[in-house]
């Protein structure tokens, strides 16, 4: 990271969105994270960054919704993104950052307007069943390992499944907990998780624990349905930007 005053705030309003996110409150806001320090960093720089604190919230979050999970869903999950997570580490090394830019971009509009306009609907009749959860899973271990947005295609199966929220929340939680650790090995020999970028990251610690608390009170207390609008703006506006941006890679 460059040192920036820019380059520094965008990093604590993603991990402050992310924390707050995995605290149980604004569902798919965390994906925001690389997103927003993407617009002033490489977006693999962002993503190691953001992975140690990631790692750390996650077991902040686990407290918070211990054993309230559906170990039904995680079986089904867990495998599948994990072999997601191999199939990013063996291809990063074809994509440069402004693919990964526009990727990331991709995602997020794609995210929102279905948000809006609902076409995965018109597909989806039923509750997805497993072979549906494997194949999004999949795709969630993937978008996870280059950039930390797995949580819409993990959506796309798990919201129709209409858990209660909080089964949600820590069904979620437990399946990224999971998969995070797991990319800390392929990080680890891609060299992301150098000295420097570890500073970094145990900088943020704190900003991130008080974020989970933040979440956690918000979940208990505050409905997120204008919070999710404000959310989707935001991800449509940014998805623009970093494909606008990433296409300079093309």
């Amino acid at each position: 990271m460059d040192g920036s005053i820019q380059a520094w705030l965008l990093t604590v309003v993603a991990v402050s969105i992310v924390g707050i996110s995995k605290g149980g409150f604004g569902g798919g806001f965390g994906m925001l994270a690389v997103p927003i320090m993407a617009l002033a960093m490489p977006p693999m720089l962002a993503a190691a960054i953001l992975l140690p604190v990631l790692c750390t919230m996650d077991l902040m979050a686990m407290r918070a919704y211990w054993r309230r999970w559906s170990l039904e869903h995680i079986k089904i999950t867990v495998p599948a993104a994990l072999i997601g997570t191999i199939v990013g580490a063996l291809t990063f090394q074809y994509l440069n950052a402004d693919h990964i830019r526009f990727v990331i971009g991709l995602i997020s509009t794609g995210f929102a307007l279905n948000n809006w306009f609902k076409p995965a609907q018109r597909w989806i009749k039923n509750k997805p069943g497993p072979n549906a959860g494997r194949f999004w899973a999949f795709t969630s271990g993937l978008t996870s390992f280059v950039s930390h947005t797995g949580g819409p295609p993990l959506s796309v199966y798990l919201l129709p499944q209409q858990l209660d929220k909080t089964t949600l929340q820590a069904t979620t939680v437990l399946f990224f907990t999971i998969v995070n650790y797991f990319k800390l090995i392929p990080y680890a020999l891609l060299g992301q998780l150098n000295l420097s970028n570890i500073k970094i990251s145990l900088l943020l610690l704190p900003l991130a624990a008080l974020a989970i608390g933040v979440g956690v009170y918000l979940h208990k207390r505050v409905s997120d349905k204008l919070f999710y609008q404000i959310t989707y703006i935001v991800l449509f506006v940014t998805g623009l930007k970093l494909m606008y941006d990433g296409l300079k890679g093309f």
